[in-house]
């Protein structure tokens, strides 16, 4: 019912500045529980092990979706029986809306969030006819695992396009940054798919990560447009970092008493997924506040210097993704080679990320109407 009349309320022409803010909070909330989920589901794999499909961990991370995917499809239904009446419908809920099928009209972000949550639906499906057929399994980069991660990963794209469509509100903006950030904690389980490419003496999974790492810090810069957005996606994951420290293994031991399985002998100390997640992207986050705003200052075209400081992000995130998984677990250092040959990569795909963060964090302002109250092309 809440879901429902937040959904109603947000279609018609807004006199207040949080008309939208009700809907888009839910959405946001609905990526939260399957970001909760996931860490947790990564870490009772790795203390505990067997789990069926509707495991807690797993209930979180389904209810998520669906809250999200809800969400979605009653605002667009709002959306479309208002626009059948004739009624204007206020372009910062969701963006301006887009004719689906000739028949349903949808804001944009609540299309992109709502077809994640579909796919989601589908690819739930598929891993349950997995799990069926080949029995347990405790592997990520599974295909009905890399499409369910990816399908929630679309839901938190369309999340943050439904702040950024109010991006001139301070809730829309913080919203965005937010929705960023969670997106890149949850990015950093995703990338563990690529390890089944052969990379050679360069480490996939440290590439993906600092590519990833530096797009979606980057989109926040792109976004903001002025200094604060870079940071914000960074602290936003330091943040989440933090709680899921504590979380994850504290859950994953209290779920284990409830249903009286044991802990493995050889449980880990650290937490798996918040390990993952770079701790020196602060750091880096205030380099590339300090060369945009450097290149914004003395009129110096943009797209060369998110090149520059991109490669350099890349590089620094790539070279410490090692010294903190050797510092995290006590573990040895990779050799040199590889380490050279990862940084390397990270920073020629740093560069592309810095590139295309830029450009995608401008055309998400797009998706905002000006400040006359009109729509952007």
């Amino acid at each position: 019912m809440t879901i429902a009349a937040s959904g109603a309320s947000v279609v018609t022409t807004a006199r207040g500045s949080t008309r939208g803010l009700p809907a888009a909070t839910i959405v946001l909330g609905g990526t939260l529980l399957s970001l909760v989920g996931l860490t947790w589901d990564v870490q009772w794999h790795t203390d505990v092990g067997p789990d069926t499909f509707f495991t807690l961990p797993h209930l979180f991370l389904y209810s998520g979706s669906a809250v999200s995917g809800l969400t979605s499809l009653i605002v667009v239904l709002a959306t479309t029986a208002a626009t059948r009446r004739g009624r204007d419908v206020d372009t910062r809920v969701g963006g301006r809306a887009v004719g689906v099928f000739k028949t349903f009209n949808a804001p944009a972000g609540y299309l992109v969030s709502g077809i994640g949550a579909a796919a989601f639906l589908l690819y739930g499906l598929w891993d349950q006819w997995w799990h069926g057929l080949y029995g347990f399994d405790a592997v990520i980069n599974s295909p009905p695992h890399i499409g369910l991660l990816l399908s929630v990963s679309v839901t938190m794209i369309g999340t943050v396009m439904v702040f950024a469509a109010a991006r001139h509100e301070r809730w829309g903006l913080i919203g965005a940054l937010a929705g960023l950030g969670v997106l890149l904690a949850f990015s950093m389980v995703t990338v563990i798919g690529l390890q089944n490419l052969d990379g050679g003496v360069l480490d996939p999974i440290i590439v993906g990560s600092a590519f990833l790492s530096v797009l979606l810090v980057m989109i926040g810069a792109g976004l903001r447009g002025r200094p604060g957005g870079a940071l914000g996606v960074a602290v936003t994951l330091a943040v989440i970092q933090g709680v899921f420290w504590w979380f994850s293994p504290w859950a994953t031991r209290a779920y284990a008493d409830m249903v009286g399985l044991p802990m493995r002998d050889y449980a880990s100390t650290v937490p798996q997924m918040p390990s993952l997640m770079p701790m020196c992207l602060i750091f880096v986050a205030a380099l590339l506040e300090l060369a945009l705003w450097s290149a914004r200052s003395r009129n110096r075209p943009i797209g060369a210097v998110s090149l520059i400081a991109g490669a350099l992000s890349g590089l620094l995130v790539a070279l410490c993704s090692p010294l903190q998984t050797a510092w995290v677990f006590s573990a040895k250092m990779p050799d040199s080679t590889t380490v050279i040959a990862t940084t390397a990569a990270g920073a020629v795909l740093g560069a592309l990320a810095g590139f295309l963060g830029q450009r995608f964090g401008e055309s998400l302002r797009l998706l905002a109407p000006n400040a006359e109250g009109g729509q952007h092309a």
